[in-house]
């Protein structure tokens, strides 16, 4: 397989390969991911191959809104909708209940699921001509360093994946804050980009 590196802002041919369920390497504010349709068991599983990533690990989904998000989650709390509010576009990832619409290979058949809205235009570019959720952990081999460019997305996959959009080098080079909300309180499960200061002070508002 030759892996198309795209330099301009025609994301077409990237869409394409999402929708036939090719692998497609997307910048965001934090680290390059490595993406596929999220509702496509079989994509998602060529995710888990390549990555060489343990199949008991879920993956995020990467959605353009909480509107969007609303199709993929059981529920969505006022909690949810005040961060998304404060931090979206941007590198914090919700957890929420799943909706029966989310693969069991995404949620590594856990009843959550992780969201979130990158800060990037074009990975929302391309979220907007799929219409899909991107299933999308950072595109690197798994216990490897995290990709901050397109040049080390390559360095692991080149000829392996069907083609990565070059957005540059990434603005914060490391990963989202994750924070799960199917309880109270809240808890962090990855401190990463978002500080932990800013999620309280949204959510005591």
């Amino acid at each position: 397989m030759e892996t198309t590196v795209i330099t301009n802002d025609d994301l077409a041919y990237a869409a394409d390969a999402i929708r036939r369920g090719g692998l497609v390497a997307v910048p965001t504010d934090t680290v390059y991911g490595l993406a596929a349709n999220g509702l496509n068991a079989e994509a998602v599983a060529k995710i888990y191959e390549v990555k060489g990533r343990p199949a008991i690990k879920p993956l995020i989904l990467l959605v353009s809104d909480i509107e969007a998000a609303e199709v993929f989650c059981a529920e969505i709390p006022d909690a949810a909708r005040k961060l998304a509010a404060a931090f979206w576009p941007g590198p914090l990832t919700i957890v929420l209940p799943h909706s029966d619409v989310v693969p069991d290979i995404v949620t590594a058949g856990g009843k959550t699921v992780g969201i979130r809205c990158p800060n990037h235009p074009k990975t929302l570019e391309l979220l907007r001509l799929t219409g899909l959720p991107l299933a999308a952990p950072s595109a690197n081999i798994s216990d490897m360093p995290s990709p901050k460019s397109a040049d080390a997305v390559l360095e692991y996959f080149d000829g392996v994946i069907d083609c990565v959009i070059d957005g540059g080098v990434t603005s914060l080079g490391f990963e989202s804050t994750i924070v799960d909300l199917t309880s109270e309180p809240y808890k962090i499960l990855r401190q990463g980009a978002l500080p932990e200061e800013d999620i309280k002070r949204v959510l005591k508002a």
